[in-house]
């Protein structure tokens, strides 16, 4: 029989640690004979890298919010039909960095489309997939840029270079989710050192298990 595959996506600001967690529970996971997969959006497939060079690159005002949002449902369309849904096919644990909530957040509240856009760009791309379980990791966004700045250096991307006012719509957004889907998302607090971060973040998935 096939084991169960489950699909867990991290969100948060930027410079919250997302990709470091994605490693950390990807192996906590290891421990305990899970087999997973650590993926990124917007990315995860030759196609989605393709426009992930499109999305991060240049200056901030080269994509209107519009133009991103279709960006990322096309990268997303074939990050999901080529990489996420044969791993959980396969019964495998997909740990993504970034999914779906971060266009809604990022192009939708904080760039001023409505959210059923953004949802139905979503259901015609990725027929709706949506993850068992959204982690997003919270600190605050000036915490978060300075992480970002020693993380980066001058090489900023077109996001983490925008101004405080969209990254706090960015941060109330994924509250306002969560408060919205109490069975899909858990809160975790990143301000904590990187190991107790990664016990909060295995202990939001742990009813999962098998």
């Amino acid at each position: 029989m096939t084991a169960i595959g489950r699909f867990i996506s991290l969100e948060g600001g930027e410079g919250a640690g997302k990709s470091t967690q994605a490693r950390l529970l990807a192996d906590a996971l290891a421990m305990r004979g899970i087999e997973t997969l650590v993926t990124r959006e917007p990315g995860g497939s030759e196609g989605a890298e393709a426009i992930r060079a499109l999305l991060m690159q240049g200056e901030v005002a080269r994509w209107s919010p519009h133009s991103e949002a279709l960006l990322f449902a096309a990268a997303r369309a074939d990050h999901v039909e080529k990489t996420i849904r044969p791993a959980l096919g396969a019964g495998r644990w997909v740990i993504c960095d970034r999914f779906l909530d971060s266009s809604r957040a990022y192009q939708g509240v904080a760039g001023g489309i409505d959210d059923a856009a953004v949802l139905a760009l979503h259901a015609f791309g990725s027929r709706g997939l949506l993850p068992d379980r959204t982690l997003v990791l919270e600190l605050s966004p000036e915490l978060g840029r300075r992480r970002a700045a020693v993380r980066d250096g001058a090489a900023a991307d077109r996001f983490a270079a925008r101004g405080d006012t969209f990254h706090a719509d960015v941060a109330a957004a994924f509250r306002r989710f969560a408060k919205q889907e109490p069975e899909r998302f858990r809160l975790v607090g990143a301000t904590a050192g990187i190991d107790d971060v990664a016990d909060a973040v295995f202990a939001a998935v742990a009813d999962l298990l098998p």
